[in-house]
């Protein structure tokens, strides 16, 4: 006997591979579902050197920086400091501005969205087979979606 290890997301195709699995003849006791904790720990908003989510917070800033500096060293041609003092102080401003901005969206907005969705958590099942078995399974276990399927010979 060899154990089949499969995640599935907790959903009702779960229930629905235990239910087609015991009907072709596996016993409940060999059926072992472990479900695993979702994260309590709330996101972190900026990166470190060795974790980072892939999203940033200064692309808007960067973004209303480019263009402040270009219409401020636009206008800085007819203002007493001229273009360049005033393309500065327009990326500044854009940065100060956009920076703000993206910090709201990521700490307000995308949280709520998260909490919307729902994330599910996954649960690991363990079938103890005969090596007879493994195919019928594993076809069973992919046709209710599982995430992935590994056997250990």
């Amino acid at each position: 006997m060899e154990p089949i290890f499969s995640t599935f997301e907790n959903s009702i195709y779960l229930e629905l591979a235990i239910t087609k699995l015991e009907k072709k003849g596996i016993p409940k006791e060999k059926i072992f579902a472990v479900p695993l904790d979702n994260r309590q720990e709330s996101r972190k908003v900026f990166d470190t050197i060795h974790r980072s989510d892939g999203t940033s917070l200064i692309d808007i800033a960067m973004v209303l920086g480019t263009a402040f500096s270009v219409i401020g060293a636009s206008i800085g041609f007819k203002l007493a400091w001229g273009p360049i003092y005033w393309g500065l102080i327009g990326a500044a401003v854009g940065f100060a501005v956009g920076f703000p901005i993206r910090l709201f969206i990521e700490k307000c907005l995308k949280k709520k969205k998260k909490v919307l969705k729902g994330q599910q958590s996954e649960v690991i099942l363990i079938i103890e087979c005969d090596d007879s078995q493994n195919e019928v399974i594993e076809d069973i276990l992919f046709s209710h979606f599982a995430r992935g399927v590994a056997k250990v010979t």
